[in-house]
């Protein structure tokens, strides 16, 4: 399923203290992003070394991100003991700065462990993955759904292109195995949504493939797609893509060091025009939209969910 396991990350075991934490309610109700009321990760770090994951910032606190994913072995009888005292059941989203399903996963089987917690106690649940092997607990999500009536997976495509998302995306499945994946989730009645983020200016930003992406979720069942076209950049996070750039696409770094400097939020160039084809090819489709921010206003205080 995998493009390649990523060998070169070394793999340790923790006893985790805790794994729930709430996610706050913005002050004015609405939810940025998708709904949900609290948050886990089974892991921490990631195999997929995706070349422009913003959880390699210094503020997220991974210190060796690229070179350990630390797993939560205690992670499905914490998960049990801290439901087991909620009183208000709620969405547990996961998979906000580490994929529940990397290939770790495949042998470990630890999300699957709790989404079995989840569905005893009741609750619902939000996966964020670009991995096809969440086909792996349909059986899982469907009975979620039923008890909670909120099963929800959402995954990241920014590409339909293969050899272009081998590129990114180095060790995590292609796109056309997404597709599939998502088509697998849709007919079995769970909810499912493409994450459209980031889309890397200069490499990504093809008005073409973007279309394509909606069309072939459209024929995957897709109910909706949440862009961002551009990438966040920062410190620790900046340094890495760039020298990334300088290896798999030679020149671009002196592209995005021309247009935007030190910025924060890299829109691409034909961001109006590329948002105006891209909502208008969904609502011809029938697939829904939901921004996560304004033009003028991206997220500065919470994790882009980039997977």
């Amino acid at each position: 399923m995998d493009s390649g396991v990523n060998r070169s990350t070394r793999v340790r075991e923790i006893e985790a203290k805790a794994l729930v934490s709430r996610v706050p309610r913005p002050a004015d109700g609405s939810w940025p992003w998708y709904r949900t009321d609290f948050n886990m990760n089974v892991y921490r770090g990631c195999q997929h070394r995706c070349i422009y994951c913003d959880s390699r910032s210094a503020c997220y606190g991974i210190d060796r991100f690229d070179e350990e994913v630390l797993v939560k072995r205690n992670a499905p009888t914490l998960l049990e003991h801290e439901l087991a005292k909620k009183r208000i059941k709620g969405v547990i989203g996961t998979g906000s700065m580490s994929d529940p399903y990397m290939p770790l996963e495949r042998s470990l089987g630890l999300m699957r462990r709790c989404l079995e917690v989840i569905h005893r106690y009741g609750f619902g649940v939000h996966v964020h993955t670009k991995s096809d092997l969440v086909v792996r607990d349909i059986d899982l999500l469907e009975k979620i759904r039923r008890i909670s009536g909120h099963a929800v997976v959402a995954v990241t495509i920014t590409t339909g292109d293969d050899r272009l998302a081998a590129k990114i995306e180095p060790y995590a499945p292609p796109p056309t195995k997404r597709f599939e994946a998502l088509r697998a989730l849709s007919d079995s009645g769970i909810e499912t949504w493409i994450t459209m983020m980031p889309v890397l200016p200069y490499v990504e930003d093809n008005e073409e493939d973007l279309l394509g992406v909606v069309r072939s979720a459209a024929a995957a069942g897709v109910k909706g797609i949440l862009p961002f076209l551009g990438v966040t950049l920062r410190d620790r996070q900046r340094a890495y893509f760039y020298a990334r750039l300088d290896q798999v696409f030679p020149g671009v770094r002196k592209r995005y060091e021309a247009a935007y400097g030190g910025q924060y939020a890299c829109r691409v160039p034909a961001f109006a025009h590329l948002m105006n084809a891209l909502e208008t090819a969904c609502k011809d489709a029938g697939i829904e939209t939901s921004p996560a921010f304004t033009v003028d206003d991206p997220p500065h205080s919470e994790q882009i969910p980039l997977l």
